[in-house]
């Protein structure tokens, strides 16, 4: 059994922050309550999976010597 490889056109970051913005625009259309709130929740923990991995593949960061 072969894996489908996918070749992806746009940058893990690009792709995070995509999704960020459509989980905020969904928590504004939804009313206040659990599914708000989980949608926001989960609109900052992919904001902050982006900033990681920008973080992890800036050129500043050195390896432990």
């Amino acid at each position: 059994m072969q894996r489908r490889r996918i070749k992806q056109t746009t940058s893990l970051e690009e792709r995070l922050a995509e999704q960020a913005q459509r989980l905020r625009r969904e928590a504004k259309s939804l009313p206040p309550g659990i599914e708000r709130e989980q949608a926001i929740r989960k609109a900052r923990q992919v904001e902050t999976g982006a900033h990681i991995s920008e973080w992890l593949n800036s050129p500043g960061l050195q390896p432990p010597k």
